[in-house]
């Protein structure tokens, strides 16, 4: 495993759209396990391709629940909502509030191509949500409706 470079908000590659994995073989586990390593590493809860300047459809998440590794998510359905203040690795010291869907359901692919589908609820769904944005190409300061001061987060 290696530690990958954190792509911050300016670059482009944050910008674009990401195309779908379509082999599941020894450099895709690499890739997965270099992704878990740097997200840990980084301290953060999630970690999407492009943040590693990996325009694919990949992205791990790990909220206390242990690593989930999605590839090829796509939500396809949502109920309610929640507001909370998010921050993101490729936007250091930003932090903002911002409105998502309670509770999601996901259908990915595993490491091996496998299908599966998973029912997340609160920050579970909020951080899956956040990274398949970044699949998009949006960052989470394009949709925060307000910008907190990192010092009032403080305790």
């Amino acid at each position: 495993m290696a530690l990958r470079k954190i792509v911050i908000k300016n670059d482009d590659i944050l910008r674009k759209k990401c195309k779908p994995i379509e082999n599941f073989d020894e450099k895709l586990g690499i890739l997965l396990d270099d992704m878990a390593e740097t997200m840990y590493k980084a301290n953060g809860v999630g970690l999407a391709g492009p943040q590693v300047g990996v325009l694919r459809r990949i992205a791990v998440v790990d909220v206390g629940e242990g690593l989930l590794e999605l590839i090829n998510p796509e939500i396809i359905k949502s109920k309610g909502t929640q507001r909370d203040v998010e921050g993101c690795l490729s936007c250091p010291n930003e932090w903002g509030y911002v409105v998502r869907p309670n509770e999601i359901i996901v259908k990915f692919q595993n490491r091996s191509g496998k299908h599966c589908q998973l029912k997340l609820k609160e920050f579970f769904a909020r951080a899956v949500c956040h990274e398949l944005d970044h699949l998009d190409g949006k960052l989470f300061i394009d949709i925060a409706d307000e910008m907190v001061d990192p010092n009032e987060l403080k305790d």
